[in-house]
Formats: structure tokens, C-alpha cells, sequence
């Protein structure tokens, strides 16, 4: 057996394909999306990886800087809400509502949004971040579906504000009446709240 095996193993490096570093950012996002960043540690970050804390800290420097990590965001989110405008314009609330869902619920961005949620309640760096992903990723899509009017801005904020409280109600809180209904019902019943405020009646 070589020593840099041998050093590699000493500091919890798995052998193989070395995916350690995305494992325990996977990990990380988990904790920070079902904890916050108070509750979460290093060492359970890296229990949660199968791997040494000082490992964690040898690829992230400080919980700081492993957080951070955790809260960046794809190209795609912007994307997969740009695809909810491609329907049906009388569908338009009803789309975008279980788009949005879709965003926090599944796919790769999931954790990091979740994360960012949990987070921006008590750190300035995830507030900061959720105000970027309103404004730049949500805002900049949504808005210009309102028209020119001089209400639309005012419109599209209530609209993303509704998202964002039912995402915090069926996701973070877990409200249970909202966390047991099916998606598609939901969207159709907010959807078509959204509907309304996007012809403007």
C-alpha cells in the first residue's frame, strides 16, 4: 500500500472515484435545509458523509464557507421557471404555481432553496441570497408577464410573495392541511388566485 494512500485513508478519504467533496456538500445542504445553520455542525456533516470532520474542514475552511457552498444555485432554476410561461395563457397561475413547487420539492436545486429558506431567518448571508433569488431569479422572469401597467411590479411582487409563503407553509412549516394536499391541487386552487392577479382583476 503507497503512503499517499495511506495519507488519503488517515484523513477519510474514500478510495475509488473521488466524489467525497460533492458527498459532503450533499450532505451539508441536507442539514442546512432540515436544521438551519445554527443547529448544523461539521461533525455531523460530516457523520452524515461518512467522513472525518477535519476532512470537511481540509475542502470547506469553516461552516461559513461550507454553507455558502451549499446555497448556490444552477443556471436551470431560472430556466424551469421560464418553462412555466409556456403553456396555455389562461393556465398561466396554475403553471407557475406547481413550477414553483417543483423547484423547492425535486430536482437538483431543491436542497440549496430549502436552505436558503431555512437559513434566511437567522443569517444575513442566506437573507441576502433569498432577496437575489427573488429579485434576479424570480422577479426578472415573472414581471414582465404583468405587462407595463403601473400596478404590474406591484402585482408580480404579491404573486411571488404568495409563492414564497406557500412554499414556507408546505415545506418549512409544514402546515399539515397544506402538506398533505396534492400538488396539482394546490396549484389549481392558488393558481387560480395567481390567474386573477396576472389579468388584473
Amino acid at each position: 500500500m503507497s503512503e499517499d494512500h495511506n495519507v488519503a485513508a488517515r484523513r477519510g478519504r474514500r478510495s475509488g472515484p473521488n466524489n467525497t467533496r460533492d458527498e459532503v456538500l450533499q450532505a451539508a445542504r441536507v442539514r442546512f435545509a432540515t436544521e438551519g445553520f445554527a443547529a448544523t455542525s461539521i461533525r455531523r456533516v460530516a457523520a452524515d458523509a461518512g467522513v472525518d470532520p477535519a476532512l470537511v474542514m481540509q475542502f470547506y475552511k469553516s461552516k461559513e464557507a461550507l454553507f455558502a457552498a451549499s446555497l448556490a444555485l444552477s443556471d436551470a432554476v431560472k430556466d424551469r421557471i421560464t418553462a412555466t410561461f409556456d403553456g396555455p395563457r389562461e393556465r398561466l397561475g396554475e403553471s407557475l404555481t406547481d413550477g414553483f413547487l417543483r423547484l423547492w420539492e425535486e430536482g437538483p436545486d431543491a436542497g440549496s432553496l430549502m436552505a436558503t429558506l431555512r437559513g434566511a431567518a437567522s443569517n444575513e448571508f442566506a437573507a441576502e441570497r433569498l432577496r437575489d433569488l427573488v429579485q434576479a431569479r424570480l422577479m426578472s422572469v415573472i414581471g414582465p408577464k404583468f405587462g407595463e401597467g403601473p400596478d404590474s411590479a406591484a402585482r408580480a411582487g404579491v404573486v411571488v410573495s404568495m409563492l414564497m409563503g406557500l412554499v414556507l407553509a408546505r415545506d418549512m412549516i409544514g402546515v399539515p392541511v397544506v402538506k398533505r394536499l396534492p400538488r396539482a391541487d394546490v396549484a389549481r386552487m392558488i393558481g387560480a388566485q395567481i390567474q386573477s392577479i396576472l389579468e388584473g382583476k
